[in-house]
């Protein structure tokens, strides 16, 4: 049997989506489609490892059963695809898929707990109970197609599953206008981040808006593809409950057990902590989190227990700062360092930004500002920038890259080459001025601009006019308007020879 590729099952997964364009709109479906694709591919293992096991002691069902057990996770049986496939053609296809759903939370204890509970194939947005099950009894049939057939038999690596959990996640972030944000940072800014952190082995990660985990499993690959082990910890925090569950989800689906990925709101109750006053602290911190939140919870900050804003107090509308500040507080001591997405006006906005921001610089925290394209970010069309924050600096400089004019450009997104992150990345450890892209600017240098951090201000890309010879414009138009002149005569000479004549 020849294994499947990663383009062909991201196709069929997409194509699963048809039975609901046009009936349901994608921010609703999105939900339905992901978790389908994970209740298959869960009951596509298990019978692969069950038929191995039975063709490994056809004489032994009680060894079977007992080398199930070991699994990585539990499927009861009437909770697997093949058992809701089954009686797809009756009635309470919704209610069947719940139960099983919940069949699933309840066999794997806290491996899965309350994954499901912020979903229902039962709900009302599918439509009356005549659509709702006709709709359901499509989308399993799509996903009984050869070409979803999800048997590590057939797909091989674990990755290629992980890899269509992705295409489709980022195929509904583009289709989903400003929503897009809240779960789905583009692949190649999460790459850039895990680049400019630098996860080691032993490191313990955290995104405090984790969305779907993307840019935490990509922390891990990197350290998976330099050590071949999977020596580190993933800690995450989100707050909204069907964002929570795909997290939990794409985290399984690619592998990452050691993970601890929290649902709740990381400003108001941050959960990841060690005592009820005491917060964890990581080698690693990397987040997106949302532009300019307006209700991020200020009344809530201003009896904090964790010291957070200790440098200041975010604008109650605007909370970019709010994460910011958390984030630095649960940096560990020696080799704690991080990288956020920011828009621009945290750079250089006044008041109490302005306040905090000098603080930050003071205390030799910030170590990089990377300004990056417009149209790069899901949602939204503005340029952002990436700041990088480290807990120890080798000096008090704070280096500039404006990255801003060189992408890839795309219809309605644009995207980072290879070729950008490279010279983003080997700027940003060379640590040396370059003409015209980035500027090493000292803390005395800040302190002249205000602590303002606006990138012009320090990367000067303007780019002088060429001087225009104003006699030779002269001598042009006087040549262009003899032309002129020559072919008038020319125009009225064959006027007249036609007839035309006055």
């Amino acid at each position: 049997m020849s294994l499947i590729t990663q383009q062909e099952i991201n196709k069929a997964a997409w194509g699963a989506c048809d039975t609901f364009r046009g009936v349901v709109d994608p921010s609703i479906y999105k939900d339905y489609v992901l978790t389908m694709l994970f209740l298959k591919y869960v009951s596509d293992v298990w019978k692969d490892h069950h038929a191995r096991y039975t063709a490994e002691h056809p004489d032994a069902p009680e060894l079977v059963d007992a080398l199930m057990q070991d699994e990585a996770f539990f499927l009861p049986a009437t909770a697997s695809f093949d058992a809701l496939y089954a009686h797809r053609f009756e009635a309470g296809n919704g209610t069947r898929i719940d139960k099983a759903l919940h069949a699933i939370e309840e066999a794997n204890g806290s491996k899965l707990k309350d994954v499901f509970q912020d979903i229902s194939f039962n709900s009302n947005k599918l439509g009356d109970e005549e659509q709702k099950n006709d709709i359901l009894r499509h989308l399993l049939e799509d996903f009984a197609k050869p070409a979803l057939d999800l048997r590590p038999s057939r797909v091989g690596a674990l990755d290629i599953i992980g890899g269509a959990y992705e295409y489709l996640i980022s195929r509904f972030a583009a289709s989903a206008g400003k929503k897009a944000g809240e779960f789905y940072t583009p692949a190649e800014v999460s790459e850039l981040m895990a680049r400019l952190v630098d996860p080691q082995e032993g490191d313990d990660i955290c995104d405090p808006t984790c969305g779907s985990a993307s840019l935490l499993m990509k922390c891990g690959r990197l350290i998976r593809e330099r050590s071949g082990t999977k020596r580190y910890a993933l800690f995450g925090q989100e707050a909204i409950g069907s964002t929570w569950a795909l997290a939990k989800m794409n985290l399984f689906l690619h592998g990452e057990e050691n993970h601890q990925v929290e649902w709740g709101d990381t400003i108001r109750n941050p959960k990841l902590r060690i005592a009820d006053d005491l917060l964890r602290h990581f080698d690693v911190v990397v987040a997106n989190p949302p532009f300019s939140l307006e209700k991020w919870g200020v009344a809530a900050a201003e009896t904090d227990k964790f010291s957070r804003f200790r440098r200041g107090m975010p604008p109650k509308t605007k909370g970019d700062y709010a994460f910011i500040l958390h984030m630095i507080e649960t940096l560990k001591p020696g080799t704690g360092r991080m990288a956020v997405v920011v828009p621009h006006g945290v750079l250089f906005r006044g008041s109490s930004e302005g306040a905090i921001r000098q603080k930050l610089i003071e205390e030799n925290l910030l170590d990089a500002v990377i300004g990056l394209p417009e149209k790069l970010f899901f949602g939204t069309g503005i340029p952002a920038a990436i700041l990088v924050f480290r807990k120890r600096k080798a000096d008090d400089t704070v280096l500039f890259i404006d990255a801003s004019r060189e992408y890839d450009p795309g219809t309605n997104q644009n995207a980072l080459t290879e070729t950008q992150l490279v010279k983003i990345i080997d700027t940003f450890l060379a640590r040396e001025t370059v003409e015209k892209y980035a500027y090493r600017a000292t803390r005395a240098e800040i302190v002249e601009n205000d602590f303002n951090l606006n990138i012009p201000r320090y990367v000067d890309t303007f780019e002088a006019e060429e001087e225009i010879d104003l006699m030779a414009v002269r001598a042009e138009r006087i040549r262009l308007k003899a032309n002129m002149a020559d072919l008038e005569d020319q125009m009225e000479s064959y006027l007249q020879e036609l007839g035309y004549g006055a």
